[in-house]
C-alpha cells in the first residue's frame, strides 16, 4: 500500500457543515465546537459513555467548591502544556465584554478569575450557579496557548473554507496516554461540506464516508424497512445503525405580546389540543418522541409524572374554542374566520411541508394559518423584535440540566434574550429563582416540576415534540457511542481491523 493510500485508509471521513471560527469564544455553531474541541481542550468534559451524563476531568480535575457555593478551584492535570496563566487568560477573554463572544453568557455569574500559582485556578461567582461546571466543559471555554496554538488530540493540519478541514493526531495529547479504550485512534480526521444530501448518501454507500449523523427523510426508507430493521443490504456490509435520544425539543412558540395569542390562555390550550402528534410523528418517519414539557427526558431532574393537560383531542380543542371566545373558529369581531401566522426560518421544501402540515392541524378548528417563510437571519431578526405571531424553533441543551430548558420562560431572558415567547408569570419566576436558590438537588428538582406545571396550564409553546439522533457508521469505525455532546468525539474512536 502506497503512502498516499496509507493516509486515506488511517483517516475518518465525514460530511460535515461549514465551521465558521476556530477561535473558541467565538466557536457558535455546533460544527464550530467539533472542530474547536479537536484542536483545544476545555478545563472540564462530559463522559463519552456514561448515562445519565456526567463531567469528567478534562485539562483539570474536577473542581472543589466552597460550602457557599461560590468558590471554584480548579488544579490542572499533570502532563500538560498549559498553565493555570493560559486558563485565566482564556476565560478572560471570553467574559470581556469587548470581545462580543456569543458564549460571554457563560460567565455572567463569575466574579472573579485568578491563578493562585502556575497550577491552580480559582474561580469566584456573584451568586450560587449549580450548573456552572457544565460551562467548563463547552468550546467557549477552550484554552490556546498564548500564540494560539491548541494543545488538544489533534491539530488543524490544512482548511480549505467550505470545502474540507483535515486535523492530524497530536502525538503530545497526554490524553493519548491515559485512555483505556482498546484499538488505534485515528491518525487523520476529515470534515467534508456536501451540501447535498443525496451526494452524501450516496458517498456513504460508496464507502468514502465513514459516518452519516444526519439522515433526511427521503432516505430513511433506504436505510430502515418496514419491519423497523436496518436495511439487509447494509447489514451486509457491516453497517450499524445506532439510535439515541438528544437534547432537543422542538416547539410551536406564541409570542406572549401579541393582543390575540398572549391574553387569551384558552386559545393557546386550543391550538395546544389541536396539535396531531400521531400524525406528525409519521411526518418524522417516527424519529421523535411526544413532547410534554420544554425538559426532555434525557434529562434526568426535573420529571414530570402527571401527562400533559392538554394532549391532542379534537373535541376538547373546539370545545376550547368556544370558551376562548372563536365558536368553530369564527372571530365574533369580523364573522370570519379567526386567521394567525406561522412564521419559519427557512424555505426548503420540508420545512413548507412541515408547514403545510401544522396549518391542516389548526384547520380543523377552524383557525386559518397564513404560513411566512424567511431565511435564518430574517427569521430570528423578527423573533427577536417581537414582529412574529406564532414561529417554529427548536432548543438544543446546552447541557443536561433542566435550568438550560426552563430558563427560555423566565421574564428576565425575554428577547432579544432566549426568551423569544416574551413570557411572563411572576408565579412562575418566583418558582425558577426558587430553583437556582436551592442548596440541594431534591429541593430544586422540586421547584423544576412547579414551573413545568405552571408553562403546561399557559401553553406559551406548544410542546411539539423530543428529537431522536439517527446515526449510520461503517464497520472500521469502533468505539462509537453516540450522544448529545459529539464534540471532539472523534478522539474516542478507533480503527477496527488495522489498514486494510
Amino acid at each position: 500500500m502506497t503512502a498516499a493510500a496509507l493516509a486515506i485508509a488511517a483517516a475518518f471521513v465525514r460530511p460535515m457543515e461549514r465551521v465558521v471560527s476556530m477561535d473558541p469564544i467565538l466557536s457558535q455553531s455546533v460544527y464550530d465546537c467539533r472542530a474547536v474541541q479537536l484542536v483545544y481542550e476545555t478545563p472540564l468534559e462530559v463522559d463519552y459513555k456514561a448515562r445519565p451524563y456526567r463531567l469528567v476531568p478534562g485539562l483539570c480535575e474536577l473542581p472543589e467548591v466552597s460550602p457557599d457555593g461560590l468558590v471554584y478551584t480548579f488544579r490542572l492535570r499533570e502532563g500538560s502544556a498549559l498553565s493555570s496563566r493560559d486558563v485565566v487568560r482564556a476565560l478572560e477573554r471570553l467574559r470581556d465584554p469587548a470581545n462580543a463572544s456569543p458564549g460571554g453568557w457563560t460567565m455572567k455569574k463569575v466574579a472573579s478569575v485568578s491563578a493562585p500559582d502556575a497550577r491552580t485556578v480559582e474561580i469566584r461567582l456573584s451568586e450560587r450557579y449549580h450548573v456552572f461546571p457544565w460551562m467548563m466543559a463547552m468550546g467557549y471555554a477552550a484554552v490556546p496557548l498564548e500564540d494560539g496554538s491548541g494543545t488538544g488530540p489533534y491539530l488543524l493540519k490544512s482548511w480549505r473554507r467550505n470545502h474540507e478541514m483535515v486535523f492530524s493526531r497530536n502525538p503530545r495529547w497526554p490524553g493519548w496516554s491515559r485512555t483505556r479504550d482498546p484499538g488505534e485512534p485515528f491518525d487523520e480526521v476529515r470534515y467534508l461540506v456536501i451540501g447535498d444530501v443525496s451526494t452524501q448518501w450516496l458517498m456513504f454507500l460508496r464507502g468514502e464516508i465513514d459516518f452519516l449523523g444526519e439522515i433526511s427523510r427521503d432516505n430513511w426508507d433506504a436505510v430502515v424497512d418496514g419491519d423497523g430493521n436496518l436495511d439487509a443490504k447494509l447489514v451486509a456490509q457491516g453497517v450499524r445503525l445506532f439510535a439515541t435520544p438528544t437534547l432537543e425539543v422542538a416547539y410551536i412558540g406564541m409570542n406572549m405580546r401579541d393582543p390575540v395569542l398572549g391574553r387569551n390562555r384558552r386559545l393557546r390550550q386550543a391550538l395546544t389540543s389541536a396539535f396531531d402528534f400521531p400524525t406528525w410523528r409519521r411526518f418524522f418517519n417516527n424519529r421523535v418522541e411526544a413532547a410534554d414539557g420544554p425538559v426532555p427526558r434525557s434529562v434526568p431532574e426535573g420529571r414530570l409524572d402527571a401527562p400533559h393537560p392538554f394532549p391532542f383531542d379534537l373535541a376538547r380543542a373546539r370545545a376550547l374554542m368556544s370558551e376562548a371566545g372563536y365558536p368553530d373558529g369564527i372571530d365574533p369581531a369580523t364573522g370570519r374566520r379567526l386567521a394567525l401566522s406561522l412564521s419559519l426560518g427557512r424555505t426548503d421544501q420540508d420545512t413548507r411541508e412541515r408547514g403545510e402540515l401544522l396549518a391542516s392541524f389548526f384547520e380543523k378548528i377552524g383557525v386559518r394559518l397564513e404560513l411566512s417563510f424567511s431565511t435564518w437571519g430574517a427569521f430570528m431578526k423578527a423573533v427577536n423584535e417581537g414582529r412574529v405571531q406564532m414561529y417554529v424553533m427548536g432548543w438544543v441543551g446546552d447541557y443536561p440540566d433542566a435550568e438550560n430548558f426552563l430558563q427560555l420562560f423566565y421574564s428576565k431572558n425575554r428577547s432579544p434574550g432566549p426568551n423569544h415567547s416574551d413570557y411572563d408569570n411572576p408565579a412562575y419566576d418566583a418558582e425558577y429563582e426558587a430553583a437556582m436558590a436551592s442548596a440541594t438537588d431534591a429541593e430544586r428538582s422540586a421547584h423544576w416540576v412547579k414551573c413545568q406545571e405552571i408553562l403546561r396550564e399557559d401553553c406559551p409553546w406548544i410542546f411539539a415534540h423530543y428529537a431522536k439522533s439517527f446515526s449510520l457508521v461503517r464497520p472500521r469505525v469502533g468505539n462509537y457511542v453516540p450522544g448529545s455532546f459529539p464534540y471532539g468525539q472523534e478522539k474516542q474512536l478507533r480503527l477496527e481491523g488495522g489498514l486494510k
